[in-house]
């Protein structure tokens, strides 16, 4: 029984390694293996020779390291912000008990209802009116509203994990609620707030439709890669695929350990 058990964890980890890094090493394929690594078939476990040429191209078109600082200002904003708002109102909905708790976590993803082809019009009269169109700013603060229900529901779960004892017995021990939140509960859920952290970073990194929406000159990567790369040759596609990849796997890579500890506070 064990024997197969084991068996069927290991299947599984394969599959789900599979399902992550056979695509992105094809994309890697297309990037680096120049037009006949696009369109050779049947594909080949490694390529017959890496080509440089699309992507030091790419890499070189006018405007893509602007969109690329864009993109990382809107998604480190979009980041910190849902963490700074979604943390406390995830310790509020965990640790204190009032009416109509449930309709207010129900609301909370009633704001993921909302379509953002229905929003898009008034929004960008609105950010018109206020100086944040065409900004990343702007673009920082809707990721933010994506991002944010998710922040609050995944930091409440994790503040449920934590023992409400610990906090009194800080409390017992002569520490405010505030000082208590910080050097017993913050520490306990420090890997669970990174892990929403990646969340919100990715959310915001990949999104398109807004950033193509309240943007014109100072557009995000995902979005001038959308206008540049819509009849450009496929393997300068994958190129700019690959290029968007990179930092979101780059970002999970070094906060992995929060990630890997995340695993045993939940468990306990």
């Amino acid at each position: 029984m064990n024997a197969l058990r084991r068996i069927v964890y290991a299947t599984g980890i394969i599959a789900i390694c599979a399902w992550v890094l056979v695509p992105i090493y094809f994309i890697a394929l297309g990037a680096f293996g120049g037009r006949g690594g696009v369109f050779a078939w049947p594909k080949t476990g490694l390529p017959d020779r890496v080509l440089l040429g699309a992507m030091q191209r790419f890499l070189e078109i006018e405007g893509v390291w602007e969109a690329a600082l864009n993109s990382v200002i809107a998604a480190g904003l979009c980041m910190l912000l849902s963490i700074a708002l979604g943390a406390p109102a995830g310790y509020a909905l965990a640790r204190f008990r009032f009416r109509g708790a449930n309709l207010y976590r129900l609301l909370i993803l009633m704001t993921r209802a909302f379509p953002l082809a229905i929003l898009a019009l008034p929004l960008t009269v609105s950010f018109i009116r206020i100086g944040l169109y065409d900004t990343p700013y702007g673009v920082a603060l809707i990721h933010t509203a994506l991002a944010l229900p998710f922040a609050a529901l995944i930091t409440s779960s994790l503040f449920v994990g934590i023992p409400r004892e610990l906090e009194e017995a800080a409390w017992i021990f002569g520490c405010t609620r505030w000082q208590a939140f910080l050097k017993v509960v913050l520490p306990l859920a420090l890997p669970g707030i990174a892990a929403t952290a990646i969340f919100a970073f990715v959310i915001s990194w990949n999104e398109v439709f807004a950033a193509s929406i309240l943007t014109v000159r100072e557009r995000t990567l995902t979005a001038y890669l959308l206008k540049i790369l819509s009849e450009s040759p496929l393997h300068y596609r994958f190129a700019g695929g690959l290029l968007l990849i990179v930092p979101s796997v780059v970002f999970i890579f070094a906060v992995r350990k929060y990630l890997f500890a995340m695993w045993g506070i939940a468990n306990r």
